[in-house]
């Protein structure tokens, strides 16, 4: 499971560009996981967006996640599912979801994160490190140390997220994150192939 980079979909910050022609650079370029996230895509739109996505993550050996949607996920056959405090539990997907299905689990609370890994979460989302402007979470800032406590809590991948870009990205490695997931860093880019290369080097080791 390379979860070094979880590229998250956001089509207002893509355009006018395509999202899957992003998707497809940072494919090309190494971005090992890609999160479908479409707040405004009713259950029908999700999952033809993902099965668009899906021959480009399978060719690519990437895992595709779905944001919230459990139900579209696994119907579209997608690797895993994102999921929130307010969406359903962990342990209940857990139950719902074949032995090789991934669920990924958003906090920053090292005790809601244990219960997450104990419940099955395979991995956790943590943030916002370093505040974010793609959601409404006030002036939620937990910095790098936040992110330490929740990587020294549990025993799963925990994934950096919030206003992560290239020139940041290494203070997730530093305090042990097993990767970052980015949203505008890759949906705005210029040069996705470079921002990826960027994002990727910290938990990438030498050759």
């Amino acid at each position: 499971m390379d979860l070094r980079l979880i590229v998250i979909t956001d089509r207002a910050l893509a355009a006018p560009r395509a999202v899957e022609d992003i998707v497809r650079a940072a494919l090309d370029a190494g971005a090992p996981a890609i999160q479908l996230r479409d707040k405004a895509a009713d259950a029908r739109a999700l999952y033809e967006q993902a099965r668009k996505l899906l021959p480009l993550t399978r060719r690519a050996g990437a895992l595709l996640f779905l944001n919230d949607r459990l139900d579209v996920a696994l119907a579209a056959g997608a690797d895993g599912v994102h999921l929130g405090p307010d969406d359903l539990p962990v342990a209940a997907a857990r139950r719902a979801v074949p032995a090789d299905f991934l669920v990924g689990f958003s906090t920053d609370d090292p005790v809601l994160a244990r219960r997450a890994a104990a419940d099955g979460a395979a991995y956790v989302g943590c943030g916002a490190v370093f505040g974010t402007t793609t959601k409404d979470v006030g002036n939620e800032r937990i910095g790098p140390e936040g992110l330490r406590r929740v990587v020294q809590a549990v025993d799963v991948p925990v994934i950096g997220i919030g206003g992560v870009t290239p020139a940041n990205v290494a203070e997730l490695a530093r305090v042990g994150a097993a990767g970052a997931a980015v949203i505008g860093a890759i949906m705005k880019a210029e040069d996705v192939a470079e921002a990826v290369r960027f994002l990727l080097a910290p938990f990438t080791p030498p050759a």
